[in-house]
């Protein structure tokens, strides 16, 4: 049976859930995790000592049967919808960190939205806000 999430474990499912749809959880990727999560309102109140848990339950969900579905699932229930924008915000962040954007993940973000019933034109700006930051 899934465990139950609380909002700040399903953002972090969120990231890792981004970060290893590719098969690799590059340095920069966990880093940015790290990073986000100590300074973003959304994880006020979490304790960071659990970061390292909570990105290996995710993972070991993610690697079971039907992982990826169980896990976006999960994620929804364990979300108010207010921080809906804010889980695909963070994705598009985990996904922009190594400044090249996989199909694989592309796929994620596309399944992400439709799971939470988000629309294309707020997905876009989200994504085109991470492309803006990330320009060189």
């Amino acid at each position: 049976m899934p465990p139950n999430l609380s909002q700040h474990e399903a953002l972090v499912y969120v990231m890792v859930m981004m970060s290893a749809v590719d098969r690799e959880m590059s340095d920069d990727e966990f880093a940015r995790i790290g990073r986000l999560v100590q300074f973003l309102p959304a994880f006020e109140g979490f304790d960071e000592d659990q970061l390292v848990l909570v990105g290996h339950e995710c993972s070991a969900q993610l690697a079971a049967p039907e992982g990826l579905d169980i896990v976006l699932e999960i994620v929804r229930e364990a979300l108010p919808e207010r921080l809906y924008e804010t889980a695909y915000a963070l994705a598009v962040e985990i996904a922009a960190a190594d400044q090249r954007i996989r199909n694989e993940e592309i796929r994620l973000l596309q399944l992400l939205r439709d799971r939470l019933g988000l629309d294309k034109l707020t997905c876009a700006a989200i994504e085109r806000g991470a492309l803006a930051r990330f320009r060189r």
